[in-house]
Parts: structure tokens; C-alpha cells; sequence
């Protein structure tokens, strides 16, 4: 099917925008002034454009960096996070993006030096302070990048900056452009649910066992690795599915490499929750959720919590389990 691309007048001769256009065979070039004009308009369906995503090629002008919360840190007194892009290929079933966005569009910017250039900002500002920048809030780190090209150049970047550090997040297994360079302060952070959730409700994401196989490619080159659990789902057998996936985990990473290991329950901000809701009202993985406004009930969180500490800390020090509630 052909690919229909959106790009911004003013950048429709930029090197990426050549690059970008030249992995696909058969697209449809339509020039706009802004990306708004196409993406997140109020009469716009995410699950009908889910089904086949137009690419927008746009410049961002602002909010090149966002805080995140103390509470969500792994670690570093000031943490932010950037988006290079908006959406994901994969298509998780209780992804917040579907509440978040009324399109599944991807929009891409390409005005990397810019991001690089605030982040130069933050890291002056706050020169005494160790700093971490997430990516992987509004997409996935790795899984477009080979249309992107943005990761090596991020890499790059950040082996330049001292006090700082840039996580990865990802459920990719696309790793190959972390095979040229290592840098001491990237992590490569990890999401995983069990895999007989993952198959059923994480929708076009390699299996757990293709990703644990990247994973050790990358230990082997001597990457330091996040572990995200986050979500954390709850339903029958969870338990059994969560102590195998740990063992199958915390067996080939180096207790060395282990840059951190973060948990979190089910949740969302309720407006989005009632978006989703609409959108899926029969999905069962939100009953538990509708019961209390968007949010696992107390005896559920408290649970998961006490679940997490008790097993993650029979494999690392619980100086690196970070709860994200």
C-alpha cells in the first residue's frame, strides 16, 4: 500500500528528509506549513489510522526538553525527557498513546541539533548536578531508527557530556546501531512483560525470547541495561509468568551491566483512561481499572510492590529498584 508522507515546506530539502523518503519504494510526498495541520485534529480516529500510518516529516520549534516528576527518576537528582518523534509502530493494547493522541500518525523531527543544543543548556544550568534524559515517552528509542538515523547521533552526542546520561527505552530488537560505538553513560533500557501477555497483548513487538536474545548482544559489547517492568500487569497466573521472565532476565546480564530495574502499576492520567475506555469497552485488562478511576486498586498496587521488591532483590541490590507509581 502506498505510503502517504506529509512534509513540512521548509524543510523539504533537508538531507534527512531525502534520507528518510529514500527507504520507502512506493509513497506519496504531500507538502504542508505545520504539522498540526494534519496531525491531532479533533475528528481524527488513532485506532482507524493505527491501521495504516501516514509519516510526517516536521521541524519542532519548542519544548525540545520536558521535566519528569522526582518520583520517576532512576537515581539523578534532575531528570527530563525529549521526543523526537510522536507514536509507535508496535501496537500495545494498554499503550497510553491511544488516549494521549487522537492520531496514529508518526510524526518525525528532524532538527536533531537542536534537542542536542537544550540539552547542552540543561547541562550547564545544572552543572553539579548528575542529570537524565529519557527517551522513548512518545515512541520507541530504536524501532523507527532505521528511517531515522537518530540514535548513533545521539550516541555521539552524549559521549561528549559529562554529568549526563540518556536512557534508551525500547522493545525493540532493532540493536544494530549500538554495535558501532559504546558509550559509558547511554543505558539501554528494556520493557518486558510476560510473554504469554506480550503475545497476546502487544501487538507486532518481537517475542520476549527475540528480545532477550538483542539484549545480549548488547552485554556482550558491554552496554549497561535498564530493566523497565512498567506496566506491570496483573491477571491470572501472573505470578508464575513474572518469576520465569525474571530468572530468563537477570541469568544473562552481568550483575555489573545492571544499570537499573524499574516496576510500575497499570495506570494513566483519567482523562486518557476514558478515552481508551470508549475506545476498548470491552477490553478486560481495564475492568480492574474503571472500578477506580484509571488506577489499580490499593490492595492490587500494594501487591505488585510488595512482589517486586521481594523477588527483583534476590538479583540486584535494591539500591537500583526504582517504583514508578
Amino acid at each position: 500500500m502506498k505510503k502517504i508522507i506529509y512534509i513540512e515546506n521548509e524543510i523539504k530539502k533537508n538531507e534527512r528528509v531525502n534520507n528518510i523518503l529514500s527507504k520507502y519504494s512506493d509513497y506519496e510526498a504531500v507538502y504542508i506549513e505545520k504539522y498540526t495541520e494534519v496531525f491531532n485534529k479533533k475528528n481524527q480516529s488513532f485506532n482507524l489510522q493505527k491501521t495504516n500510518p501516514s509519516i510526517i516529516i516536521a521541524k519542532k520549534n519548542k519544548n525540545f526538553l520536558n521535566k519528569i516528576p522526582t518520583k520517576y527518576s532512576i537515581g539523578n537528582s534532575r531528570n527530563f525527557y525529549f521526543s523526537y518523534m510522536y507514536n509507535c509502530p508496535f501496537d500495545c493494547k494498554y499503550c497510553f498513546l491511544q488516549g494521549h493522541y487522537n492520531s496514529a500518525n508518526y510524526v518525525i523531527f528532524i532538527n536533531y541539533e537542536d534537542y542536542f543544543a537544550e540539552i547542552k543548556k540543561i547541562n550547564l544550568k545544572f552543572n553539579n548536578e548528575k542529570i537524565t534524559i529519557f527517551s522513548g515517552y512518545d515512541c520507541d528509542s530504536l524501532a523507527y531508527d532505521s528511517y531515522t538515523g537518530f540514535v548513533e547521533q545521539a550516541i555521539t552526542f552524549f559521549g561528549k557530556q559529562k554529568n549526563i546520561e540518556l536512557e534508551l527505552r525500547t522493545k525493540s530488537t532493532l540493536v544494530k546501531p549500538l554495535m558501532k560505538k559504546l558509550e559509558d553513560n547511554v543505558v539501554v533500557a528494556f520493557s518486558f512483560t510476560p510473554s504469554r501477555f506480550s503475545n497476546v497483548y502487544e501487538k507486532g513487538v518481537p517475542s520476549v525470547d527475540k528480545r532477550i536474545q538483542s539484549l545480549k548482544t548488547l552485554v556482550k559489547l558491554g552496554w549497561k541495561i535498564g530493566l523497565r517492568f512498567d506496566p506491570f500487569i496483573v491477571y491470572e497466573g501472573w505470578k508464575k509468568d513474572y518469576l520465569e521472565l525474571f530468572s530468563n532476565l537477570f541469568r544473562v546480564i552481568p550483575n555489573r551491566l545492571i544499570h537499573s530495574v524499574t516496576y510500575g502499576n497499570l495506570r494513566y492520567p483519567l482523562s486518557q483512561f476514558k478515552k481508551i475506555y470508549r475506545q476498548n469497552p470491552t477490553e478486560k485488562l481495564f475492568f480492574n481499572l474503571k472500578k477506580n478511576n484509571s488506577l489499580y486498586e490499593d490492595d492490587h498496587r500494594k501487591k505488585i510492590s510488595n512482589f517486586c521488591m521481594q523477588e527483583l532483590s534476590k538479583y540486584v541490590s535494591q539500591n537500583i529498584i526504582f517504583q514508578n507509581f
